[in-house]
This record gives structure tokens, sequence and C-alpha cells, in this order.
């Protein structure tokens, strides 16, 4: 299996993801087209840049492979980053933490 890739939820996202089954993006993932993720080296810095004020989170790992061309490598200013350009399935999700403390997604691998 790849490596796994990260989407990052609020706990109200999260809960409606349980209760769907599906992700369709938080409203900035709607804004933008696709649904945002991260690597495992950049989980912890797009948690302390668009999360910075929420005391809890949801980190799911995704495993990238089932997307195909659905999942897209794009380069910002930021980096190189994954885009998902369709819903994200419970089916790929193999790994829910509950964050806390950002400091624990430094380093993060499954």
């Amino acid at each position: 299996m790849p490596s796994p890739i990260y989407k990052i939820l609020l706990p109200a996202e999260w809960a409606a993801f349980e209760a769907t089954g599906s992700f369709a993006g938080s409203p900035l993932d709607q804004a933008d087209g696709f649904v945002h993720l991260s690597t495992s080296e950049q989980v912890h810095r797009t948690a302390t840049r668009f999360f910075a004020d929420e005391p809890d989170l949801i980190v799911l790992s995704i495993d990238p492979e089932p997307f195909g061309e659905s999942l897209k490598w794009e380069t910002n200013n930021h980096g190189t980053f994954p885009h998902l350009y369709s819903h994200l399935p419970m089916t790929a999700v193999s790994k829910i933490r509950h964050v806390t403390d950002k400091a624990d997604l430094l380093g993060l691998h499954d």
C-alpha cells in the first residue's frame, strides 16, 4: 500500500461524514472544487495554518490508491499537495485520530 495521505476535519464534519459514509468537502474544499489533503510531512503545518483556533480535530488516514486520476498532486506557493476531485468515501479511511494537541501531528506516520 502506498503511504497514506491525511484529511483534517472538524468534529461536526466528521459526525456528518460518519452519518453519510461520504465526504463532499468542507466549505473551503467546496469553494476550491476539490478536497484538500496533506502528506505526513504537511499535515502539522496544515493544521496550524488553517485550524489554529480549533481545539479538537479529527485527522483521517486515507489510502490514496483507489482514487486513480481523481487524486491530483498540485503545486501552490506552499508546496505540492494531494487534491481529491471526488467525494471521499468512508471505505478509503484506514485510521481515525482525535487530535487535541497539534504537536501530535509532527512526524505523523501510520
